[in-house]
C-alpha cells in the first residue's frame, strides 16, 4: 500500500481564502537521504495546524523550507503567494525555533525591543513582553535564563508584530503545565485574530488538545491529513482496558481475534482490536470474567503510533 492509501482527505484544503501557505510537490535530499519527497499541502487563515512525524519524517525540512532556510530542489513552496524570504521580509512571518536565534549578553528587555525596531509593523515592546508573560524578567541577562525561560522569550520575538503565520517548532520545551497553558492561551488567541499558527511538536496531548487540523509525516511525504477526531477515527482500532483475576495467559489472549496489540502489566491488560465487539465476545467466549472493562477510541499518540507503524510495516520496513 502506498501513502495515499492512508490519507485522510483528498485535496487538503481545510479553511477558506487564498491559502497562506502552499506546497506543490516539492522535493528536498540531502545526498541520498530524501527528507522531503512529493510534499503537498495548503495551510489557510486562521488555522491551528500540527504537523506530527516520528524522526526522520521531515518536519524539520519542512519548517526550513518554509521559513527559506533551505531551497527545495524541485516543487514550489509559496507563502502568502511569494517566496518564503519575501514573506518574512514583509513582516508576515514570526517563527519560534527550538534552539538558537537568542543572543547572550544582553538582558530580555533589549533583545526584545531589537526585534520590535526591525519589525515593520511592531508592537511596543512592553507589550510584547506581557503578552509573552516575561515582564517579571525583563532586566535579567539572556544567558542567566531557563529553558522554559528562554522558550517564552524566543515566542516573545516571534509575536513582535501582527504577523499573520506563526511557526512553532517544538514550542514548550521546557516550560512547566501552568506556563504551557498560558501559552497555549495565546495561541489560541492568535489564531482567533485570523492567523495562522504550525507547530510541530512530541507533545502528542497538546496537539489533540490545541489543533483543528494534524498533518502526519511519514519519510518526507504527507500520511494523514485530517483534524485529531478524524486521524484518530481512521486508524482502524479501538482500545480496550480490562483487569483480570487468577494467572493471566498472554498466549492466549494473543488469540483472541481482530488484534491489532496486546500489552500485559500486573493485573491490567491493555488491548488495541479492530473490531471491539468480536474481541469482547471472544474474551467471554474463552471464560474469562473482566473486571472494569472499558472500551474506547484510541487517542491521538495510539493513532500516531498505529497508523505510521501500518505505513512502516507495508512500505518494508526500514531502509
Amino acid at each position: 500500500m502506498t501513502t495515499s492509501a492512508i490519507e485522510l482527505t483528498g485535496d487538503g484544503r481545510h479553511g477558506t481564502g487564498a491559502p497562506v501557505v502552499s506546497f506543490g510537490n516539492v522535493n528536498k535530499s540531502y545526498g541520498s537521504v530524501h527528507a522531503v519527497r512529493e510534499l503537498d499541502f495548503q495551510l489557510f487563515p486562521g488555522e491551528t495546524v500540527a504537523l506530527l512525524g516520528p524522526n526522520g519524517a521531515g518536519k524539520s525540512s519542512t519548517l526550513d523550507l518554509l521559513l527559506g532556510l533551505r531551497n527545495a530542489d524541485s516543487g514550489t513552496v509559496e507563502v502568502f503567494g511569494t517566496s518564503p524570504q519575501q514573506a518574512i521580509v514583509r513582516g508576515k512571518v514570526g517563527a519560534m525555533l527550538q534552539s538558537g536565534g537568542l543572543m547572550e549578553d544582553v538582558t530580555v528587555r533589549e533583545i526584545v525591543r531589537l526585534a520590535c525596531d526591525l519589525h515593520p509593523r511592531a508592537y511596543p515592546a512592553e507589550q510584547v513582553m506581557e503578552t509573552a508573560g516575561i515582564t517579571e524578567i525583563a532586566d535579567r541577562m539572556v544567558n542567566k535564563l531557563s529553558g522554559g525561560q528562554e522558550q517564552r522569550v524566543r515566542f516573545a520575538l516571534a509575536t513582535a508584530g501582527p504577523n499573520e503565520l506563526i511557526v512553532l517548532d517544538e514550542p514548550t520545551t521546557g516550560m512547566d503545565v501552568t506556563v504551557r497553558q498560558a501559552f497555549w492561551g495565546a495561541m489560541r488567541e492568535q489564531a482567533q485574530a485570523g492567523r495562522t499558527v504550525l507547530f510541530a511538536t512530541h507533545y502528542l496531548e497538546e496537539a489533540d488538545a490545541i489543533a483543528d487540523r494534524v498533518i502526519v509525516l511519514h519519510r518526507g511525504r504527507v500520511l494523514a491529513d485530517g483534524s485529531a477526531a478524524e486521524i484518530k477515527a481512521k486508524a482502524g482500532a479501538r482500545r480496550i482496558v480490562f483487569d483480570l483475576e487468577g494467572h493471566i495467559d498472554e498466549r492466549t489472549l494473543r488469540g483472541l481475534p481482530c488484534l491489532a496489540a496486546v500489552e500485559v502489566s500486573g493485573r491490567t491488560v491493555r488491548i488495541q482490536s479492530h473490531d471491539a465487539d468480536a474481541t469482547v465476545h471472544a474474551l467471554y467466549g474463552l471464560g474469562l470474567y473482566p473486571r472494569n472493562l472499558e472500551v474506547a477510541g484510541l487517542g491521538l499518540e495510539q493513532a500516531f503510533i498505529a497508523i505510521t507503524d501500518a505505513a512502516t510495516a507495508e512500505e518494508g520496513g526500514d531502509r
